[in-house]
């Protein structure tokens, strides 16, 4: 036991004389790590925004007089150009009413050329003194009440002309139809369910929602967004990604802000306008849209390698003049290939650790190595 613990007590203090003599040379060559440049670089701004496609124009088409379905002249979802005949209700009865209107007005004008006639001939005799004044004065007054009446059957053949009119059902615009709803022989009216939908297909709007925050960036770089003339190029274009992920070939534009945000969800309505010639675009359709801006901004850019995330959020180790390890939180924006956007939390030039990450923490001294350098290479 004596011999065993003689030999014991040294060999532990070479092995403590070794470790120091390690930590020592450990602490005097300081680690070695590879550094990249924070720098600016010119971005076109862009914004991604959940859509939905809202046609122009769209319509229930009813009957607007009562009828049998006569004949039917679309087909379920067919294209339509604006005043082609879709339905004709039988018409008969409008035509029967109509030729009595016309009737009407025939007797009225009769009984009018009759006042006019008896009405001059009282006035010669009342003023020859041979007639009286009441008599001319009863003569007038039919003469204005039969004025009247053709009057009347005028406007009366004006409605039943109408009446007749609507007998045709035509398309009031451009677009495609839905599902009919009714068949020949069908009784429709103006109180029954529509015959048919119609939507403009051609041009589309689609509509999306903006945080107030997001509209107030948006404002401030892009004043007078809707309906600028003299800042055309101030006015973001708008890009419409399909469900599919495939870009519809063609460059929308903002056509409206609400007025008011939606105290619910904090948000308020803007509304592109897309030509939409591919018919991609559907009415109720949801999509992505992208707002671009027509010239390119600069932003301040880093590697991504450099970025790491903790419970606080996201951060890089920054080497300092003094060659000490700094962590800094950052506000990031998109992502660019291998960089990503800098928002706030650092300055253009400072050096952040893109390589011995794992070798540093805040605080030591570091040897730093540009990325890219003959020294960093070998």
């Amino acid at each position: 036991m004596f011999t065993k613990n003689r030999f014991r007590t040294p060999a532990i203090a070479l092995i403590a004389a070794l470790g120091a003599s390690l930590s020592f040379a450990q602490d005097a060559q300081a680690p070695k790590v590879t550094v990249a440049a924070a720098y600016t670089d010119e971005l076109i701004s862009e914004v991604t925004f959940i859509a939905k496609g809202a046609a122009i124009d769209k319509v229930d088409i009813r009957a607007r007089v009562s009828g049998f379905v006569e004949e039917i002249y679309v087909a379920d979802g067919d294209a339509v150009s604006a005043g082609d005949q879709l339905y004709k209700i039988e018409p008969e009865v409008y035509q029967a009413a109509l030729a009595a209107r016309q009737a009407d007005l025939a007797q009225a004008e009769a009984n009018l050329q009759l006042t006019e006639v008896e009405l001059a001939r009282k006035t010669e005799l009342f003023e020859r003194d041979v007639g009286t004044e009441a008599d001319r004065d009863v003569a007038f007054a039919d003469n204005q009440v039969a004025i009247a009446q053709v009057q009347i059957a005028k406007a009366a053949i004006q409605q039943a002309q109408l009446d007749l009119s609507y007998t045709e059902v035509h398309a009031p615009f451009d677009g495609r139809v839905g599902k009919s709803v009714v068949s020949v022989g069908e009784l429709v009216g103006p109180s029954t369910d529509p015959l048919i939908n119609l939507v403009r297909v051609k041009p589309m709007h689609v509509e999306f929602a903006l945080s107030e925050k997001q509209l107030i960036d948006l404002l401030e770089h892009k004043e007078n967004m809707v309906g600028a003339h003299d800042a055309a190029d101030d006015i973001p274009n708008v890009i419409a990604v399909l469900p599919n992920g495939d870009e519809v070939d063609e460059i929308g534009k903002v056509v409206f802000v609400d007025n008011v945000i939606n105290p619910a969800t904090g948000t308020i309505t803007l509304r592109a306008k897309f030509e939409n010639e591919s018919g991609l675009i559907v009415d109720g359709s949801f999509l992505n849209v992208r707002l671009e801006s027509q010239k390119p901004s600069e932003f301040l850019m880093i590697p991504q390698a450099s970025v790491q995330r903790d419970q606080r959020g996201d951060f890089v180790l920054v080497v300092g003049q003094q060659r000490t390890v700094e962590q800094r939180y950052v506000e990031l924006g998109r992502q660019v290939e291998a960089a990503v956007v800098v928002e706030s939390g650092l300055r253009e030039g400072e050096a952040v650790i893109v390589e011995g990450l794992q070798r540093v923490r805040p605080g030591v001294e570091v040897d730093a190595v540009l990325a890219g350098s003959p020294t960093e290479e070998n």
